[in-house]
Protein backbone atom coordinates (compact mmCIF):
# COMPACT_ATOMS: atom_id res chain seq x y z
CA UNK A 1 0.00 0.00 0.00
CA UNK A 2 2.10 3.36 -1.03
CA UNK A 3 1.16 6.37 0.34
CA UNK A 4 -0.61 4.55 3.18
CA UNK A 5 -1.03 7.78 5.31
CA UNK A 6 -4.49 7.63 3.52
CA UNK A 7 -5.27 5.79 6.66
CA UNK A 8 -9.20 6.38 6.77
CA UNK A 9 -9.06 5.46 2.56
CA UNK A 10 -6.63 2.33 3.84
CA UNK A 11 -9.14 1.49 6.56
CA UNK A 12 -12.24 0.85 3.89
CA UNK A 13 -9.76 -1.20 1.69
CA UNK A 14 -8.49 -3.35 4.51
CA UNK A 15 -11.75 -4.00 6.07
CA UNK A 16 -12.55 -5.07 2.35
CA UNK A 17 -9.69 -7.66 2.01
CA UNK A 18 -9.64 -9.05 5.04
CA UNK A 19 -13.42 -10.05 5.42
CA UNK A 20 -12.51 -12.05 2.67
CA UNK A 21 -11.92 -15.64 4.09
CA UNK A 22 -9.58 -16.64 1.13
CA UNK A 23 -6.99 -13.80 1.93
CA UNK A 24 -6.78 -14.96 6.15
CA UNK A 25 -2.73 -14.85 6.49
CA UNK A 26 -2.16 -12.48 3.94
CA UNK A 27 1.08 -9.78 4.26
CA UNK A 28 0.05 -6.28 4.09
CA UNK A 29 2.93 -3.53 3.70
CA UNK A 30 2.04 -0.03 3.96
CA UNK A 31 4.48 2.61 2.66
CA UNK A 32 4.66 6.01 3.21
CA UNK A 33 7.41 9.00 3.36
CA UNK A 34 6.24 10.87 6.15
CA UNK A 35 7.23 8.63 9.46
CA UNK A 36 4.41 9.67 11.55
CA UNK A 37 1.52 8.81 8.93
CA UNK A 38 3.80 5.38 8.02
CA UNK A 39 3.20 4.79 12.19
CA UNK A 40 -0.24 5.37 11.95
CA UNK A 41 -1.17 3.12 8.89
CA UNK A 42 0.46 0.66 10.25
CA UNK A 43 -1.21 0.89 13.87
CA UNK A 44 -4.68 1.19 11.20
CA UNK A 45 -3.62 -2.07 9.44
CA UNK A 46 -3.16 -3.80 12.92
CA UNK A 47 -5.98 -2.78 14.25
CA UNK A 48 -8.56 -3.36 11.21
CA UNK A 49 -6.94 -7.02 11.12
CA UNK A 50 -7.41 -7.79 14.65
CA UNK A 51 -10.65 -6.48 14.64
CA UNK A 52 -11.57 -8.67 11.72
CA UNK A 53 -9.92 -11.80 13.28
CA UNK A 54 -7.93 -11.77 9.73
CA UNK A 55 -4.56 -13.28 10.69
CA UNK A 56 -2.83 -11.31 8.45
CA UNK A 57 0.92 -10.00 8.98
CA UNK A 58 1.92 -6.19 8.79
CA UNK A 59 4.88 -5.18 7.38
CA UNK A 60 5.63 -1.14 7.57
CA UNK A 61 8.64 -0.05 5.08
CA UNK A 62 9.92 3.31 5.10
CA UNK A 63 11.86 1.86 2.39
CA UNK A 64 9.54 1.86 -0.81
CA UNK A 65 11.36 -0.87 -2.71
CA UNK A 66 11.33 -3.34 0.28
CA UNK A 67 8.14 -2.71 0.59
CA UNK A 68 7.43 -3.86 -2.94
CA UNK A 69 9.93 -6.73 -2.97
CA UNK A 70 7.76 -9.76 -4.01
CA UNK A 71 4.48 -7.97 -4.30
CA UNK A 72 1.72 -9.54 -5.55
CA UNK A 73 -0.82 -6.69 -5.49
CA UNK A 74 0.70 -2.82 -5.52
CA UNK A 75 -1.73 -0.23 -4.25
CA UNK A 76 -1.10 3.63 -5.28
CA UNK A 77 -3.19 6.08 -3.10
CA UNK A 78 -0.48 8.90 -3.00
CA UNK A 79 -1.01 12.77 -2.97
CA UNK A 80 2.11 14.54 -3.97
CA UNK A 81 2.52 17.50 -2.39
CA UNK A 82 -0.26 17.45 -0.09
CA UNK A 83 -2.59 20.14 0.92
CA UNK A 84 0.34 22.91 0.31
CA UNK A 85 0.65 21.99 -3.52
CA UNK A 86 -3.32 21.89 -3.39
CA UNK A 87 -3.83 25.49 -2.31
CA UNK A 88 -1.12 26.67 -5.12
CA UNK A 89 -3.71 24.53 -7.57
CA UNK A 90 -6.40 26.77 -6.19
CA UNK A 91 -5.01 29.85 -5.45
CA UNK A 92 -2.97 30.88 -8.65
CA UNK A 93 -5.59 30.48 -11.09
CA UNK A 94 -8.25 32.14 -8.89
CA UNK A 95 -5.86 34.92 -9.15
CA UNK A 96 -6.66 35.00 -13.12
CA UNK A 97 -10.41 34.73 -12.47
CA UNK A 98 -10.97 30.94 -13.03
CA UNK A 99 -13.10 29.22 -10.44
CA UNK A 100 -12.56 25.17 -9.98
CA UNK A 101 -14.48 23.11 -7.54
CA UNK A 102 -12.18 20.04 -7.24
CA UNK A 103 -9.56 20.29 -9.76
CA UNK A 104 -7.63 17.00 -9.52
CA UNK A 105 -9.39 15.62 -12.71
CA UNK A 106 -9.04 17.82 -15.51
CA UNK A 107 -8.42 21.15 -16.32
CA UNK A 108 -5.58 23.15 -14.95
CA UNK A 109 -5.57 22.10 -11.61
CA UNK A 110 -5.55 18.20 -13.05
CA UNK A 111 -2.65 19.15 -15.14
CA UNK A 112 -0.39 20.28 -12.39
CA UNK A 113 -1.48 17.65 -10.29
CA UNK A 114 -0.59 15.27 -13.22
CA UNK A 115 2.55 16.68 -13.86
CA UNK A 116 3.99 16.65 -10.72
CA UNK A 117 2.80 13.32 -9.69
CA UNK A 118 3.86 11.59 -13.26
CA UNK A 119 7.28 11.41 -11.80
CA UNK A 120 6.43 9.38 -8.96
CA UNK A 121 4.73 7.03 -11.04
CA UNK A 122 7.39 6.34 -13.06
CA UNK A 123 9.52 5.81 -10.05
CA UNK A 124 7.24 3.29 -8.47
CA UNK A 125 6.67 1.69 -12.08
CA UNK A 126 10.63 1.76 -12.48
CA UNK A 127 10.88 0.04 -8.95
CA UNK A 128 8.31 -2.40 -10.13
CA UNK A 129 9.69 -3.84 -12.49
CA UNK A 130 12.54 -4.73 -10.26
CA UNK A 131 11.22 -5.60 -7.59
CA UNK A 132 7.46 -7.37 -8.38
CA UNK A 133 7.51 -7.43 -12.58
CA UNK A 134 4.55 -9.93 -12.42
CA UNK A 135 2.38 -7.54 -9.63
CA UNK A 136 -0.66 -5.39 -10.46
CA UNK A 137 -0.69 -2.01 -10.21
CA UNK A 138 -3.78 -0.75 -8.85
CA UNK A 139 -3.79 2.94 -8.94
CA UNK A 140 -6.14 5.14 -6.93
CA UNK A 141 -4.33 8.60 -7.33
CA UNK A 142 -6.02 11.39 -9.58
CA UNK A 143 -5.53 12.61 -12.20
CA UNK A 144 -6.25 8.91 -12.73
CA UNK A 145 -6.61 8.92 -16.64
CA UNK A 146 -3.33 10.77 -16.73
CA UNK A 147 -1.34 8.92 -14.59
CA UNK A 148 -2.17 5.23 -15.40
CA UNK A 149 -1.72 6.30 -19.08
CA UNK A 150 1.55 7.51 -18.02
CA UNK A 151 2.57 3.94 -16.56
CA UNK A 152 1.60 2.24 -19.07
CA UNK A 153 3.35 4.21 -22.12
CA UNK A 154 6.64 4.16 -20.36
CA UNK A 155 6.22 1.10 -19.42
CA UNK A 156 4.55 -0.98 -22.23
CA UNK A 157 5.07 -4.68 -19.90
CA UNK A 158 3.45 -3.00 -16.58
CA UNK A 159 0.22 -4.65 -15.39
CA UNK A 160 -1.69 -1.25 -14.12
CA UNK A 161 -5.20 -0.07 -14.31
CA UNK A 162 -7.00 2.76 -12.65
CA UNK A 163 -10.11 2.06 -10.12
CA UNK A 164 -12.72 4.77 -9.52
CA UNK A 165 -16.03 4.79 -7.59
CA UNK A 166 -17.67 6.61 -9.62
CA UNK A 167 -19.58 4.43 -11.63
CA UNK A 168 -20.67 2.89 -8.42
CA UNK A 169 -21.86 6.03 -6.09
CA UNK A 170 -23.81 7.56 -9.28
CA UNK A 171 -25.43 4.00 -9.75
CA UNK A 172 -26.39 4.65 -6.08
CA UNK A 173 -27.30 7.67 -6.71
CA UNK A 174 -29.35 6.85 -9.02
CA UNK A 175 -31.40 4.36 -7.35
CA UNK A 176 -31.82 7.07 -4.86
CA UNK A 177 -33.13 9.24 -7.98
CA UNK A 178 -35.99 6.37 -8.96
CA UNK A 179 -37.09 5.31 -5.71
CA UNK A 180 -35.71 1.45 -5.68
CA UNK A 181 -33.09 -0.86 -4.53
CA UNK A 182 -29.70 -0.05 -6.13
CA UNK A 183 -30.00 -4.16 -6.04
CA UNK A 184 -33.10 -4.10 -8.96
CA UNK A 185 -30.45 -1.59 -11.61
CA UNK A 186 -28.60 -2.51 -13.87
CA UNK A 187 -26.42 -1.01 -16.31
CA UNK A 188 -23.65 -0.29 -19.19
CA UNK A 189 -21.05 2.17 -18.69
CA UNK A 190 -18.05 3.51 -20.84
CA UNK A 191 -16.26 6.46 -21.43
CA UNK A 192 -13.24 7.82 -19.52
CA UNK A 193 -12.65 8.41 -16.19
CA UNK A 194 -15.48 11.02 -14.31
CA UNK A 195 -16.64 11.04 -17.84
CA UNK A 196 -18.04 7.50 -18.05
CA UNK A 197 -21.62 7.58 -19.49
CA UNK A 198 -24.45 5.41 -18.64
CA UNK A 199 -25.40 4.09 -22.05
CA UNK A 200 -27.79 1.22 -20.54
CA UNK A 201 -30.18 1.94 -17.62
CA UNK A 202 -32.83 -0.45 -16.05
CA UNK A 203 -34.74 -1.39 -13.26
CA UNK A 204 -35.67 -5.39 -13.40
CA UNK A 205 -34.52 -5.68 -17.29
CA UNK A 206 -36.88 -2.82 -18.18
CA UNK A 207 -35.55 0.46 -19.66
CA UNK A 208 -35.56 3.44 -17.15
CA UNK A 209 -34.30 6.77 -18.61
CA UNK A 210 -37.91 8.00 -19.06
CA UNK A 211 -38.65 7.28 -15.60
CA UNK A 212 -35.21 8.97 -15.06
CA UNK A 213 -36.08 12.45 -17.55
CA UNK A 214 -39.69 12.45 -15.64
CA UNK A 215 -37.55 12.16 -12.43
CA UNK A 216 -35.33 14.73 -13.30
CA UNK A 217 -38.24 17.50 -13.75
CA UNK A 218 -38.68 17.39 -10.13
CA UNK A 219 -37.32 20.22 -8.72
CA UNK A 220 -36.88 18.06 -5.08
CA UNK A 221 -34.48 15.73 -7.47
CA UNK A 222 -33.23 18.32 -9.71
CA UNK A 223 -32.06 20.34 -6.58
CA UNK A 224 -29.78 17.24 -5.88
CA UNK A 225 -27.60 17.26 -8.73
CA UNK A 226 -28.28 20.39 -11.19
CA UNK A 227 -25.27 20.06 -13.30
CA UNK A 228 -25.48 16.03 -13.95
CA UNK A 229 -29.72 16.76 -14.66
CA UNK A 230 -29.05 19.41 -16.99
CA UNK A 231 -26.48 17.49 -19.01
CA UNK A 232 -28.71 14.80 -19.24
CA UNK A 233 -31.59 17.46 -20.55
CA UNK A 234 -29.44 18.25 -23.29
CA UNK A 235 -26.86 15.62 -24.09
CA UNK A 236 -29.43 12.61 -23.10
CA UNK A 237 -27.25 10.27 -20.56
CA UNK A 238 -26.27 10.38 -17.36
CA UNK A 239 -22.61 10.89 -16.75
CA UNK A 240 -20.56 8.94 -14.11
CA UNK A 241 -19.23 11.84 -11.70
CA UNK A 242 -21.11 14.41 -9.07
CA UNK A 243 -22.14 17.63 -10.16
CA UNK A 244 -19.58 19.36 -8.49
CA UNK A 245 -16.54 17.55 -10.33
CA UNK A 246 -18.35 17.89 -13.51
CA UNK A 247 -19.48 21.14 -13.40
CA UNK A 248 -15.63 22.24 -14.22
CA UNK A 249 -15.35 19.54 -17.21
CA UNK A 250 -17.56 22.43 -19.44
CA UNK A 251 -17.65 25.69 -20.26
CA UNK A 252 -21.56 26.10 -18.91
CA UNK A 253 -21.52 26.01 -15.61
CA UNK A 254 -18.51 28.00 -13.90
CA UNK A 255 -18.19 31.09 -16.40
CA UNK A 256 -20.07 33.57 -14.28
CA UNK A 257 -21.34 33.80 -10.96
CA UNK A 258 -25.33 33.41 -12.15
CA UNK A 259 -24.33 30.21 -13.56
CA UNK A 260 -22.30 29.37 -10.04
CA UNK A 261 -25.88 30.25 -8.22
CA UNK A 262 -28.21 28.78 -10.61
CA UNK A 263 -26.23 25.44 -10.52
CA UNK A 264 -25.38 26.03 -6.96
CA UNK A 265 -21.58 24.97 -7.71
CA UNK A 266 -19.60 24.60 -5.08
CA UNK A 267 -16.09 26.88 -6.17
CA UNK A 268 -12.99 25.65 -4.11
CA UNK A 269 -14.78 22.32 -2.77
CA UNK A 270 -11.44 20.43 -2.70
CA UNK A 271 -9.64 23.23 -0.59
CA UNK A 272 -12.37 22.50 1.82
CA UNK A 273 -12.59 18.76 1.79
CA UNK A 274 -8.52 18.67 2.28
CA UNK A 275 -9.29 20.77 4.93
CA UNK A 276 -11.02 18.46 6.49
CA UNK A 277 -9.34 15.37 4.91
CA UNK A 278 -6.01 16.64 8.10
CA UNK A 279 -8.93 17.21 10.58
CA UNK A 280 -9.50 13.69 10.13
CA UNK A 281 -6.15 12.10 9.62
CA UNK A 282 -5.34 14.03 13.26
CA UNK A 283 -8.53 12.25 15.10
CA UNK A 284 -8.11 8.98 13.70
CA UNK A 285 -4.32 9.01 14.89
CA UNK A 286 -5.51 10.20 18.44
CA UNK A 287 -8.42 7.53 18.54
CA UNK A 288 -5.94 4.43 17.55
CA UNK A 289 -3.10 5.91 20.07
CA UNK A 290 -5.81 5.56 22.70
CA UNK A 291 -7.30 2.48 21.68
CA UNK A 292 -10.70 3.06 20.31
CA UNK A 293 -12.30 1.67 17.65
CA UNK A 294 -14.31 2.44 14.36
CA UNK A 295 -17.16 0.94 12.47
CA UNK A 296 -15.67 -2.14 9.69
CA UNK A 297 -18.23 -1.19 7.04
CA UNK A 298 -17.42 -2.49 3.47
CA UNK A 299 -16.85 0.00 0.68
CA UNK A 300 -17.72 -0.20 -2.60
CA UNK A 301 -13.95 0.20 -4.06
CA UNK A 302 -12.77 -2.73 -6.43
CA UNK A 303 -9.86 -2.92 -5.03
CA UNK A 304 -10.74 -6.38 -3.13
CA UNK A 305 -12.69 -7.90 -5.63
CA UNK A 306 -10.04 -7.65 -8.24
CA UNK A 307 -7.39 -9.52 -5.81
CA UNK A 308 -10.41 -12.28 -4.94
CA UNK A 309 -11.04 -12.76 -8.26
CA UNK A 310 -7.39 -13.09 -9.33
CA UNK A 311 -6.51 -15.22 -6.22
CA UNK A 312 -9.76 -17.68 -6.11
CA UNK A 313 -10.40 -17.23 -9.71
CA UNK A 314 -14.11 -16.43 -9.01
CA UNK A 315 -15.14 -14.13 -12.10
CA UNK A 316 -15.79 -10.48 -10.63
CA UNK A 317 -17.10 -7.67 -13.59
CA UNK A 318 -15.73 -4.14 -12.24
CA UNK A 319 -15.03 -0.54 -14.25
CA UNK A 320 -11.32 0.00 -14.98
CA UNK A 321 -9.32 2.64 -16.43
CA UNK A 322 -6.97 1.32 -18.69
CA UNK A 323 -5.29 1.23 -22.51
CA UNK A 324 -7.90 1.58 -24.97
CA UNK A 325 -7.06 -1.15 -27.54
CA UNK A 326 -10.29 -0.23 -29.67
CA UNK A 327 -12.36 -0.87 -26.86
CA UNK A 328 -14.23 2.52 -27.58
CA UNK A 329 -13.12 3.02 -31.43
CA UNK A 330 -14.32 6.12 -31.65
CA UNK A 331 -11.76 7.95 -28.92
CA UNK A 332 -8.30 7.78 -29.75
CA UNK A 333 -6.08 4.45 -29.55
CA UNK A 334 -4.31 4.27 -26.75
CA UNK A 335 -5.71 6.96 -24.62
CA UNK A 336 -6.95 6.00 -21.37
CA UNK A 337 -10.69 4.63 -20.95
CA UNK A 338 -12.90 3.46 -18.55
CA UNK A 339 -14.68 0.38 -19.17
CA UNK A 340 -15.99 -3.05 -18.05
CA UNK A 341 -13.32 -5.38 -17.46
CA UNK A 342 -13.69 -8.90 -16.45
CA UNK A 343 -11.46 -10.23 -13.57
CA UNK A 344 -10.58 -13.90 -12.71
CA UNK A 345 -6.99 -15.93 -12.28
CA UNK A 346 -6.20 -15.03 -16.08
CA UNK A 347 -6.10 -11.43 -14.80
CA UNK A 348 -8.08 -8.34 -16.12
CA UNK A 349 -10.07 -8.64 -19.58
CA UNK A 350 -10.94 -5.41 -20.66
CA UNK A 351 -14.87 -5.30 -22.73
CA UNK A 352 -14.70 -4.23 -25.91
CA UNK A 353 -17.69 -1.64 -26.11
CA UNK A 354 -17.78 -0.29 -29.75
CA UNK A 355 -18.66 3.07 -31.05
CA UNK A 356 -20.02 5.93 -28.34
CA UNK A 357 -22.86 7.82 -29.42
CA UNK A 358 -21.40 10.46 -31.20
CA UNK A 359 -22.42 13.62 -28.61
CA UNK A 360 -20.65 11.43 -25.95
CA UNK A 361 -17.48 10.89 -27.59
CA UNK A 362 -17.58 14.98 -28.81
CA UNK A 363 -17.80 15.35 -25.10
CA UNK A 364 -15.26 13.36 -23.64
CA UNK A 365 -12.25 13.63 -26.99
CA UNK A 366 -11.08 17.31 -25.84
CA UNK A 367 -10.29 16.09 -22.52
CA UNK A 368 -8.19 13.15 -23.69
CA UNK A 369 -5.90 15.15 -26.08
CA UNK A 370 -5.15 17.89 -23.39
CA UNK A 371 -4.51 14.23 -21.37
CA UNK A 372 -2.28 13.70 -24.19
CA UNK A 373 -0.74 16.41 -23.81
CA UNK A 374 0.39 16.14 -20.54
CA UNK A 375 1.59 12.66 -20.75
CA UNK A 376 3.89 13.78 -23.28
CA UNK A 377 5.01 17.34 -21.65
CA UNK A 378 6.01 15.12 -18.28
CA UNK A 379 7.61 11.87 -20.22
CA UNK A 380 9.61 14.36 -22.74
CA UNK A 381 10.17 17.30 -20.74
CA UNK A 382 8.36 19.57 -23.12
CA UNK A 383 6.94 22.82 -21.36
CA UNK A 384 5.76 24.32 -24.56
CA UNK A 385 2.74 21.27 -24.36
CA UNK A 386 2.10 22.26 -20.65
CA UNK A 387 0.90 25.82 -22.64
CA UNK A 388 -0.98 23.92 -25.41
CA UNK A 389 -2.52 21.58 -22.81
CA UNK A 390 -4.28 24.54 -20.83
CA UNK A 391 -5.07 26.53 -23.77
CA UNK A 392 -6.85 23.51 -24.89
CA UNK A 393 -8.61 22.96 -21.71
CA UNK A 394 -12.41 23.94 -22.41
CA UNK A 395 -13.11 25.30 -19.11
CA UNK A 396 -9.91 27.39 -19.10
CA UNK A 397 -10.20 28.79 -22.80
CA UNK A 398 -13.68 30.00 -21.53
CA UNK A 399 -12.89 32.09 -19.29
CA UNK A 400 -8.88 33.24 -20.14
CA UNK A 401 -7.19 34.51 -23.28
CA UNK A 402 -4.26 32.83 -24.42
CA UNK A 403 -1.84 35.54 -22.79
CA UNK A 404 -3.65 35.03 -19.75
CA UNK A 405 -3.24 31.14 -19.97
CA UNK A 406 0.49 31.57 -20.52
CA UNK A 407 1.12 33.79 -17.89
CA UNK A 408 -0.96 31.58 -15.45
CA UNK A 409 0.88 28.21 -16.17
CA UNK A 410 4.38 30.00 -15.83
CA UNK A 411 3.00 30.92 -12.51
CA UNK A 412 1.87 27.47 -11.25
CA UNK A 413 5.28 25.67 -12.66
CA UNK A 414 7.08 28.53 -10.39
CA UNK A 415 5.05 28.14 -7.76
CA UNK A 416 5.50 24.23 -8.12
CA UNK A 417 9.17 24.63 -8.52
CA UNK A 418 10.78 21.20 -7.98
CA UNK A 419 7.84 18.73 -7.93
CA UNK A 420 7.77 19.75 -11.84
CA UNK A 421 9.46 17.37 -14.39
CA UNK A 422 12.78 18.19 -15.67
CA UNK A 423 12.45 20.08 -19.00
CA UNK A 424 9.00 21.95 -17.54
CA UNK A 425 10.54 23.78 -14.43
CA UNK A 426 13.01 26.67 -14.60
CA UNK A 427 15.97 24.96 -13.38
CA UNK A 428 18.35 26.91 -11.00
CA UNK A 429 21.83 28.04 -12.13
CA UNK A 430 23.76 28.23 -9.37
CA UNK A 431 26.20 31.87 -9.57
CA UNK A 432 29.53 31.47 -11.05
CA UNK A 433 32.27 33.64 -9.72
CA UNK A 434 35.01 34.44 -11.68
CA UNK A 435 38.75 35.67 -9.78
Amino acid sequence: MIGAGSVVFVKNLLTDLLSLPELEGCTIAPHDIDPERLETAGMMARWTTQALGAGARVEEHADRRACLTGADFVINMVQIGMHQATLLDFDIPRRYGLKQTIADTVGVGGIFRGLRTIPFMLSLAGDMRAECPDALLMNYTNPMSILTWAVYRAFPMQQVVGLCHNVQFTARDLAGYLGVDPQRLSYHCAGINHMTWFLRLAIDGEDTYPRLRVAAEDPAIFGQDKVRFELLRHLGWFVSESSEHTAEYTPYFLRHDDQIAEYDVPVDEYVRRSERNLQQYAETRRRLLAGEGFPLDRSVEYGADIVHAIATGETRLIYGNVRNTRLIENLPEDCCVEVPVVVDRNGLRPCHVGVLPPELAAHCAPHVFVQDLVVRAALDGDRERVYRAAVLDRHASSVLTLRQIRAMVDDLIDAHGDAMPRGIRRERVAAVHRA
